[in-house]
């Protein structure tokens, strides 16, 4: 179990490399919504992610000699343009493997951290065998996007600011991908908070995390037919155990509920969020009921867009 101090040690050791994210609330969400709600805004981070935070932390754990032999990752965008940036930052070489369906707005942002990218088909094994061969071939140190240890700590440390910042909040919102947000989130409500539940949003069309919630062991997804580019992986081995212990559920959405919260936050809140993070916002409307006069806070993971294939 990840204890309360390493939360703590994490979030000293990567302060100088990532922003403390400001958090924003809207008037009219707020009445859509039944309910107060509070934006973490990690689109304003480093790399334009939360991912910036696990990536970080996971190369500060490394050795010289592992640093000397670079990092290695398998990526749709975010987690990509993240260790990059990181490994930027330290002087550590980057190998990136991305499917040929990432978004071209995230590899252009990979190449610009100077990560050197490998593509791949678009499918889970295919990232994962690539990663693996580069890592054998280069020495490299593979970080898992999210279901390393020191990632998802790194990823819990959004939320604990959070929870700095509105110590009163009884619920907060992320989305599910992989599993390290919404496991880190889960840590730091669970050691900050005062009684607040986590939940996550998903979309229908790759409600993996629903279905490894129902049955009690890890799901995967026949298909991943959905805009939210950022959740079509599943959930790992270390998150799985901390999402079924603290997380109180996962609430499914509609391709056309992730575009109605995506398009309130464009125009209401004049910020640039991803799909992935829209997901957040159109669970809790989408379940508003529950959380009626509710103090609640939402994880903005990213704002990487691909400007020319919006959705609304």
């Amino acid at each position: 179990m990840i204890q309360k101090q390493e939360l703590l040690d994490c979030h000293r050791r990567i302060k100088p490399f990532i922003h403390r994210t400001t958090v924003l609330s809207s008037k009219l969400i707020n009445k859509i919504a039944g309910a107060e709600v509070f934006f973490k805004c990690e689109n304003f981070q480093r790399g334009g992610a939360y991912k910036m935070r696990g990536a970080t932390n996971a190369i500060l754990q490394l050795s010289d000699e592992q640093r000397g032999n670079g990092v290695v990752t398998h990526s749709s965008g975010n987690f990509a343009q993240a260790v990059s940036l990181g490994a930027k930052s330290l002087g550590v070489t980057a190998h990136i493997v991305m499917p040929t369906s990432a978004p071209e707005v995230k590899k252009t942002g990979v190449k610009e951290y100077e990560g050197i990218i490998y593509e791949c088909e678009p499918t889970l094994d295919a990232r994962e065998y690539n990663a693996n061969k580069i890592a054998q071939d280069t020495g490299a140190t593979l970080l898992h996007p999210s279901n390393d240890i020191d990632v998802i700590i790194g990823q819990g440390t959004a939320a604990m600011e959070l929870l700095e910042d509105y110590p009163d909040l009884n619920a907060i919102f992320c989305p599910v991908g992989g599993g390290g947000l919404i496991a880190g989130s889960a840590l730091a409500a669970h050691y900050f908070g005062n009684d607040c539940k986590v939940f996550g949003g998903e979309p229908f069309e790759a409600d993996d995390a629903y279905r490894s919630l129902q049955s009690g062991k890890i799901e995967g997804n026949e298909s991943t037919n959905t805009l939210a580019d950022g959740l079509k992986t599943t959930l790992g081995s270390n998150n799985f155990p901390i999402i079924k212990e603290h997380v109180s559920g996962i609430i499914r959405v509609t391709e056309e509920e992730i575009v109605s919260a995506m398009q309130l936050i464009w125009e209401r809140m004049k910020i640039i969020v991803e799909p992935s993070s829209a997901v957040t916002l159109a669970a809790l409307l989408t379940d508003k009921e529950n959380f009626k006069n509710q103090k609640v806070g939402i994880i903005i993971s990213g704002g990487n867009v691909d400007l020319s294939k919006l959705p609304f």
